[in-house]
């Protein structure tokens, strides 16, 4: 099977100061902080809107999907538009739209054998189970990392159970109004390198 080379895997996730992506309930109340920051940048609707047609898809677990299904039920809208989002889990759930697909097996396989061939931006947008996974697993290239100004104290941790340290080099860093900072990680490889790098 033909590899596609241009294909980029992002793990990107909104968490808390102290590195939590949900309390221990899974509840993401605390992620409508208030702040200001007077000298960050305004989040332009139209730029968000054009950045996110450049997904391809999405990748999360069975509970970032409860979630997000939580979240429409609330009216908030369903958060990854008609893109193909790829759940992976070994329960049997509702598969609430045509978009959505069910996954469980062996996670490199899928990524490279599935995933690669058909898209070239690929986004792991939780949880941290899989998260810590994609990372164990060599298959990111880039980590997104949107830090809240709030510490919640406990919950569920970005990423889970890493075996190894990663070293990873700070390619952006964006601070907005609301107080949030995103930080844009490229995931180096064995020597230090960039993944990617040519």
């Amino acid at each position: 099977m033909m590899t596609n080379t241009d294909s980029r895997v992002t793990i990107h996730m909104a968490a808390s100061l102290d590195g939590f992506i949900a309390r221990k309930d899974g509840g993401v109340d605390w992620i409508e902080t208030s702040d200001e920051f007077a000298d960050g940048d305004t989040l332009d609707p139209e730029f968000a809107a054009a950045f996110l047609k450049t997904i391809d898809c999405y990748v999360m677990g069975s509970r970032t999907y409860e979630t997000a299904l939580n979240f429409e039920a609330q009216g908030f809208g369903w958060a990854y538009g008609d893109k193909p989002v790829y759940v992976l889990t070994s329960r049997n759930l509702a598969r609430a739209r045509d978009t959505v697909e069910f996954h469980s097996g062996d996670l490199a396989q899928f990524v490279n054998g599935r995933l690669k061939p058909k898209f070239n931006t690929i986004w792991f947008v939780g949880g941290g189970v899989v998260s810590g996974e994609c990372l164990r697993l060599g298959l990111a290239d880039e980590i997104r990392y949107s830090i809240l100004p709030i510490l919640i104290g406990d919950g569920m941790q970005f990423f889970e159970k890493l075996d190894r340290d990663v070293a990873l080099h700070l390619a952006e860093v964006k601070a907005y109004k609301s107080g949030m900072v995103a930080l844009c990680y490229e995931v180096r490889g064995h020597r230090g390198e960039p993944r990617n790098a040519t």
